[in-house]
């Protein structure tokens, strides 16, 4: 259905930036029926899809194709720089979380209950591709394939290394212990992003550590948790591919994973703060990239994340979201802030919607033009209308 926007976006004061994670808490099994429900009910046709919560929005490849989405299984496109929008045909309910394309045609999104969506067709249509249910199914597979081969290594191990593969076989069991129970309850976990190379090469990420890559389209996934250093299972919140080629995953407790060589190895980078990480994005140069999360904070690197420097950005509002196009950046996160800088060189300067509803995405849309999403839905800005100037950096 056609839908034009009805109001500009956004934000109450105390928006949590933590929304996507709300389908964390522990399910009773009534609840977890309900999940299952949601899995198989289709989006609602709603002109209010442009004014509800949207969570992410990205450009279909090369194209003019804006896509979002949000909460209720929400999907919507515009091919006129979002001035009006379409809904998609949607097959489940649950909040969505992350989109990406890998071309043109090709686009993924993911979002609460594990749940996994393809389009072949621009973002107009979409199939369910996995569920958090297939995603623990592939976890336990995986680490039970991992036992297995520690107790066989135990079996001929040498006197001094019998201690720690006992350690490390206990630390597996347990760990397939807790999927176990996960599953018992249904599809628990949220996916919190996707990102895609190509129309065959990718990745999912989301809580408690989950991240799963593709070769084929996504007509068959791997569990990749254990090749990442993340033996706590903190939550993965964003995924991105740098200048220069560097993937980057940002997540909780200030973890940052680095792969060079396109998503084969991990390394975990110190980036030199402890709170979470919502977002990260490239610059387009080299080795580039900002992290940033709670409070404010900006983590800055030009060296694939070997090291890192914390800017100084005038806010203490969650930051969510982040792109860049030439040299200009822009930040968005909670309460309708917007931090920017205009070129390498400026300072950062925050400006703030005049409603204070929170911004959980942004596509730099031309030289002065944005396009928002968050808590009120989606609105595009030219310039700085509508925003309350609070200064630059000093």
């Amino acid at each position: 259905m056609a839908i034009r926007n009805r109001r500009p976006i956004c934000a109450c004061p105390g928006f949590a930036a933590a929304i996507s994670l709300a389908a964390l808490c522990v399910l009773t099994p009534s609840t977890a029926f309900a999940v299952a429900d949601l899995l198989e009910t289709p989006a609602r046709s709603t002109e209010l899809a442009t004014v509800s919560l949207l969570n992410d929005v990205a450009r279909a490849g090369d194209s003019e194709r804006l896509v979002a989405v949000g909460e209720r299984g929400h999907i919507i496109y515009s091919d006129d720089g979002g001035e009006k929008w379409t809904q998609a045909s949607v097959p489940v309910s649950v909040t969505l979380t992350g989109v990406d394309f890998g071309s043109a045609s090709h686009g993924w999104a993911v979002g609460h209950s594990g749940a996994v969506l393809h389009s072949s067709d621009s973002g107009s249509n979409w199939a369910l591709q996995m569920t958090g249910i297939q995603a623990a199914n592939l976890a336990i597979a995986g680490i039970q394939q991992e036992i297995e081969a520690t107790e066989q290594r135990l079996e001929t191990a040498a006197e001094d290394d019998v201690g720690d593969l006992e350690w490390a076989l206990d630390d597996l069991v347990f760990g397939l212990e807790n999927m176990q129970a996960d599953l018992s309850v249904g599809p628990v976990n949220p996916f919190l992003d996707v990102w895609f190379e190509d129309a065959d090469h990718g990745f999912v990420i989301g809580a408690y550590g989950m991240i799963f890559h593709t070769d084929d389209g996504g007509n068959e996934w791997q569990d990749w948790a254990r090749k990442l250093d993340n033996a706590d299972k903190y939550h993965l919140n964003a995924i991105t591919k740098i200048g220069g080629g560097a993937l980057v995953i940002a997540g909780e407790a200030g973890q940052i994973h680095v792969s060079e060589d396109n998503g084969i190895t991990w390394d975990r980078r110190d980036s030199g703060y402890e709170g979470s990480l919502f977002g990260v994005t490239g610059t387009g140069n080299s080795g580039e990239a900002l992290a940033f999360g709670l409070r404010g904070t900006v983590m800055h690197t030009t060296d694939n994340g070997l090291s890192w420097e914390r800017l100084k950005t005038g806010s203490s509002a969650t930051l969510n979201d982040g792109a860049s196009a030439g040299e200009r950046l822009v930040l968005v996160g909670n309460n309708g802030t917007l931090v920017i800088r205009d070129s390498a060189n400026a300072e950062f300067r925050e400006t703030l919607r005049a409603d204070r509803l929170g911004l959980m995405g942004v596509v730099v849309n031309g030289p002065q033009s944005l396009l928002l999403v968050g808590e009120g839905g989606v609105v595009l800005v030219e310039g700085d209308a509508g925003m309350e100037e609070q200064g630059a950096v000093e």
